[in-house]
């Protein structure tokens, strides 16, 4: 299981390296940081990068601001803090007490189920009933794209892992073929990080962190300023629907 652990981190790292190379990520990340410092009608200085830094790690990173207030925030949120749990507590597992001999402490295999509970939670909330496409296009939400390849390998993963723990801890014939199938799913998860979403989680706060940079040079990445009195669009006896 160390082994498997460790190759599922160079296959994580690995692939993002590659999907950065591939796509382009960090060329165009850095182009349009130029851009940023070279058109901005003001100077920032370290101090209040660091700032920056600060403020984008606690609001789109720990909280994710960005999402607004509302279900789409909560459930990703719950998948969030709940995949930490749940990676995490295995890899303390598995490299901490990997034996008999090291008694493992109740709490982590605790953590390690409310972890997986929580991916299942805001993932299937988020599947079922607030993607864009079901719930404001009317597609069934059992259509699947390669786009969903990352939120399916990691409610297939923790879903296996959740009734795999439960078989194992009643004994069940059955609990190694459901361990077959988790490793299956968890191997998809952290492999396929070229071709599914996995990587947005690394990009996603070095495009906010520059997004506030260029708000805070005055470049707005050639956007206008916000409107003191922004329209409001909908009916006011209708929810919005639309994005």
């Amino acid at each position: 299981m160390q082994t498997y652990v460790v190759i599922m981190i160079l296959l994580v790292v690995g692939g993002t390296l590659f999907d950065i190379w591939h796509k382009g990520s960090a060329a165009y990340f850095f182009r349009s940081w130029r851009k940023t410092r070279d058109k901005g009608t003001r100077r920032i200085g370290s101090a209040e990068l660091s700032g920056l830094a600060v403020r984008t790690a606690l609001a789109e990173g720990l909280t994710s601001a960005e999402f607004g207030p509302g279900r789409r925030r909560t459930a990703h949120l719950l998948t969030m803090y709940g995949f930490l749990a749940y990676v995490v507590t295995t890899v303390i597992m598995v490299f901490w007490y990997p034996t008999p001999a090291a008694p493992t402490p109740a709490i982590l295999p605790l953590l390690w189920v409310i972890g997986a509970l929580l991916v299942c939670i805001g993932g299937y909330w988020f599947w079922f009933s607030i993607r864009v496409d079901v719930v404001a296009e009317g597609h069934t939400p059992f259509r699947a794209m390669r786009a969903d390849l990352f939120i399916l390998s990691l409610l297939a993963s923790a879903t296996l892992a959740l009734v795999w723990a439960g078989l194992q801890a009643a004994g069940s014939s059955w609990s190694m073929v459901f361990l077959a199938l988790y490793l299956i799913a968890t191997t998809v998860l952290f492999g396929s990080v070229p071709w599914s979403k996995f990587s947005h989680m690394f990009y996603k706060p070095a495009a906010a962190l520059e997004k506030r940079v260029s708000e805070a040079t005055g470049t707005r990445r050639n956007l206008p300023a916000p409107a003191d009195k922004p329209e409001l669009f909908g009916s006011a006896r209708e929810r919005p629907r639309h994005y």
